[in-house]
């Protein structure tokens, strides 16, 4: 019986093996070595390293920490309303924020393309008012902007899970000792909700400081992020050893950063049952 309840674990790590393992023992092969002879060498690091590159890790920092926030500050709100809502009306309105996941991430972008044009929809309401077109496509507001379309859902659907599981024996007896619905909320709800804020901190940080398909639908190659300039050195400059040192920082920053939240996290966690 354990036998074959194994067997069913192995598609799953056959596919780990194929898709996750190889790339990264590839990637760490290329950093470390010449492409040319396969000898051992540093020089792919220090090229990662240069000034530019380090510029561009930074901006690409700095781009998913203020998507992050933003999805934050609009995202828990969002949650926060649903947890408050009857169910039936919850479970709709949380499908649709997850109704535009359902297309591909590809289609989603491009539909901003036609929104934010020149000649898109909102220029056309501005012009039909007797305003001017604003440039809007090909900035860095329309890469921030189709970040925080896209990463949205990440960051609501773990604060709303979280905050709908909270006992509500823990709101009336914080009601009982005569906390109001600011009190109630600071020193009870946001404390417990922390693990959901967390997750979701954590999974619109990653994809938004890894994302390049965005900046580049959106941006129109104005806005180089760091996924765009790991993109470059695979298939525009071919340099294929400075392309896996600059994936291998990458990787390092992302599990640093998840380490922390899963720290964070299990703090939070820890912490969750000392309300006042």
């Amino acid at each position: 019986m354990k036998l074959g309840r194994k067997m069913f674990a192995y598609p799953y790590i056959v596919w780990m093996a194929i898709f996750i393992i190889v790339p990264m023992v590839l990637i760490g092969y290329y950093a470390f070595t010449v492409q040319e002879n396969g000898a051992f060498t540093l020089e792919n690091f220090l090229k990662g390293f240069s000034a530019s590159n380090m510029g561009v890790l930074l901006r690409s920092v700095l781009l998913a920490l203020e998507t992050t926030v933003i999805c934050l500050l609009f995202g828990y709100p969002v949650a926060y309303i649903l947890s408050r809502m009857k169910k039936s009306k919850a479970a709709l309105l949380s499908t649709l924020f997850i109704l535009p996941m359902w297309m591909n991430f590809l289609l989603r972008t491009y539909a901003w393309q036609v929104i934010l044009d020149d000649t898109g929809i909102i220029n056309g309401i501005i012009t039909a008012l007797g305003g001017q077109p604003v440039q809007m496509l090909y900035t860095d507001g329309a890469v921030l902007l189709g970040n925080i379309y896209n990463f949205l859902p990440f960051m609501i659907l773990p604060i709303y899970t979280v905050l709908i599981k909270i006992d509500k024996s823990h709101l009336e007896a914080a009601t009982d000792l005569g906390a109001n619905g600011a009190v109630t909320f600071t020193k009870v709800v946001l404390p417990l909700s922390m693990p959901g804020v967390i997750s979701g901190i954590t999974m619109v940080f990653v994809p938004a400081i890894t994302t390049f398909a965005i900046s580049r639908l959106l941006g129109g190659g104005m806005t180089m992020l760091y996924g765009d300039l790991i993109e470059n050195q695979f298939t525009l400059v071919h340099e294929w050893g400075v392309g896996s040192a600059l994936s291998f920082i990458l990787l390092i920053l992302v599990i640093v950063s998840m380490v922390i939240m899963r720290r964070a996290e299990s703090k939070s966690g820890e912490e969750g049952g000392a309300i006042w």
